[in-house]
């Protein structure tokens, strides 16, 4: 199905966390740590970010949702913890608290049709991309009543048919530069907020244009590649494969020796499997 089209859905994502960081200090501390602007989020909207290493790397990417006076970080559950440990590293004398609440919210995201809550939940658009649809955070009893239910699988499914990225499978934390992970086609990068830890790498490669990999869409034919697989132009080797739906998957590639392969007829490979790539963003 192609990205954006089909009857409307909702999936419980089970292998997302939720923290939630409070205190008077909330938005101007994490404001300084991470790569978009947290200042100006309103009710109803929400902001993708990473909190990156020192050398520019992607420690974790995540959704800042308001929440009342705090905030709420919708992230990978197997980050979850280490995330909010890594945080509390730079809390020094800010006022902030962060906590675990996965036990009392969760997530939902939904693409096909309008997202709605009966009560408590704060809904908001997918913002980095709006064929992707809706996401949701909300106690457990107020996604169970959503109607359109569907299985993780076909939101993983949706996700890959968009070329989107995420993190875990298509990319490796700690090992990856935000534009890599297509952070600044995701509207994950503000590059005129103040500093933040890892922005000078950030934008010297967004000024220079340094960004040779990225996570590209590809089709495949043959049996689709596990994640992690080598990709092979010829003998040499382009890139890893990521996760796969069907005859769609996402690699992360070195787009320039892709493009070369391309022109010379060289075909790229991967396992079983022959790759036709895509380059981002994937219209």
């Amino acid at each position: 199905m192609p990205c954006g089209q089909g009857e409307a859905k909702v999936a419980l994502l089970e292998a997302r966390a939720v923290l939630r960081i409070s205190g008077a200090d909330a938005r101007p501390w994490l404001q300084g740590l991470v790569t978009n602007d947290v200042e100006n989020i309103t009710a109803g909207e929400a902001r993708f970010a990473a909190f990156l290493t020192p050398q520019g790397k992607v420690i974790a990417d995540f959704f800042i949702v308001p929440d009342g006076d705090g905030l709420l970080l919708d992230c990978a559950a197997e980050l979850g913890a280490g995330l909010a440990k890594r945080l509390t590293m730079y809390k020094l004398r800010a006022q902030v608290a962060i906590s675990d609440v996965s036990g009392s919210l969760a997530v939902a995201a939904g693409w096909g049709g309008p997202g709605t809550l009966a009560t408590e939940g704060r809904i908001f658009d997918d913002p980095r991309d709006a064929r992707l649809g809706w996401r949701a955070i909300a106690p457990p009893s107020e996604i169970a009543k959503l109607a359109e239910a569907a299985s993780e699988s076909e939101w993983q499914a949706h996700r890959i048919a968009c070329g989107t990225p995420e993190g875990g499978v298509d990319f490796v934390w700690g090992d990856t530069f935000p534009h890599e992970a297509n952070m600044d086609l995701l509207n994950g990068i503000d590059f005129k907020k103040g500093c933040y830890v890892g922005q000078e790498v950030v934008s010297r490669v967004q000024h220079r244009g340094l960004a040779r990999k990225r996570v590209a869409q590809v089709l495949i034919s043959g049996l689709a590649p596990q994640p992690g697989a080598e990709i092979l132009a010829g003998d040499i080797a382009i890139g890893v494969m990521g996760s796969s739906a069907g005859a769609v998957g996402l690699a992360l590639l070195r787009l320039d020796k892709a493009e070369d392969a391309r022109v010379a007829g060289r075909a790229i490979t991967a396992q079983d499997a022959t790759l036709s790539v895509n380059t981002p963003p994937v219209t």
